[in-house]
């Protein structure tokens, strides 16, 4: 069975899976073609990219959020209709993918214009609320059965830190990492261990 992870760069949602012995794929224009810890990672453009035609047990997808967020919403207008279609097309070929996949699956990005363009998320949280001791409301849009893993809080010591990043080259993508926390609670409520012993007959329409 394989996790596929589009425009992942950072591999953190995936790791849980390949430590399961799931095949891990990550796609993102801004990675290194290279296989690591069991983790394959595909320069590719997702709008272009064609799934692997196998079983998948999970779609991840992580959009970027630099001409949708709300956060930046006074800079839209300088970056003009061009830099919002071009997110928006990224976001819909996440989504087609993902259900085509058939299998459970999650899009995350903050708040954002998705809202507005697509739909409303189906769920919201901060990472706090996973064991990563910090604020960040992130939204997801679901489907294909994917199971919300139920909320473990502690206390947010580290506040709004990423908001409070000073300005750096890497600033846009450390802000964006996926909190280790909530990825390993996504695996334990949709995944299994080890990884499922899936039949010959089974296709990627209804793996899951």
């Amino acid at each position: 069975m394989i996790y596929l992870g589009l425009c992942e760069e950072s591999g953190i949602m995936a790791r849980p899976w390949a430590d399961a012995g799931y095949r891990c794929i990550c796609v993102d224009l801004d990675t290194e073609e290279r296989t690591e810890s069991g983790i394959e990672f595909i320069r590719g453009d997702v709008t272009r990219y064609l799934p692997p035609r196998e079983p998948i047990a999970f779609v991840a997808a992580f959009p970027p959020c630099t001409s949708l967020a709300v956060s930046g919403s006074r800079w839209m207008r300088v970056k003009g209709l061009g830099a919002l279609s071009q997110a928006i097309e990224v976001v819909d070929a996440c989504r087609r993918i993902c259900e085509w996949s058939g299998a459970p699956w999650m899009l995350e990005n903050p708040v954002s214009t998705i809202s507005t363009y697509w739909r409303k998320p189906d769920y919201t949280f901060h990472p706090f609320e996973y064991g990563d001791p910090y604020l960040k409301k992130t939204c997801l849009w679901t489907g294909g059965g994917f199971k919300m893993p139920p909320k473990r809080p502690v206390e947010p010591t580290e506040g709004q830190k990423i908001w409070k990043m000073p300005p750096s080259e890497d600033r846009a993508r450390l802000r964006s990492k996926t909190p280790a926390g909530f990825a390993k609670a996504v695996f334990d409520a949709n995944g299994t261990k080890p990884a499922r012993i899936v039949t010959a007959s089974v296709t990627p329409a209804t793996a899951g």
